[in-house]
């Protein structure tokens, strides 16, 4: 029953001594810390200037060249892409276009990745 008392206390005095390398001591006992550094200089705050509601707009907003409809002319149509497939439904298109020319399943499914990404 000694001999565990005493093993067990040869195994526990290494774990409560400090670390005596981390902090430096002088002769005269006192620690020798490093002073922290400086604090960062603060933020400089800038105000944002509050827009008047009875001034004109900026002179880069403004229309400077007015859009004329001449007659016998119909305007300009404006022409917007067409709205593109989602992800998924590009994707089984792909798949089954894969399938169609007889690739197996590896090589279905890069085809599909990159052909799903072009379209």
């Amino acid at each position: 029953m000694r001999k565990l008392v005493v093993v067990c206390l040869l195994c526990i005095a290494p774990l409560g001594a400090t670390a005596f390398a981390q902090i430096y001591t002088t002769p005269s006992g006192r620690a020798v810390l490093p002073p922290p550094p400086a604090p960062p200089p603060p933020p400089a705050i800038t105000v944002p200037q509050v827009p008047t509601m009875n001034s004109p707009p900026p002179f880069a907003l403004q229309n400077t060249t007015p859009g004329y409809v001449q007659e016998g002319k119909p305007p300009k149509q404006v022409l917007k892409p067409q709205k593109r497939d989602s992800f998924g439904q590009r994707m089984s298109r792909c798949l089954d276009e894969g399938a169609a020319m007889g690739l197996g399943p590896g090589q279905r499914s890069a085809y599909a990745r990159n052909c799903a990404h072009q379209r």
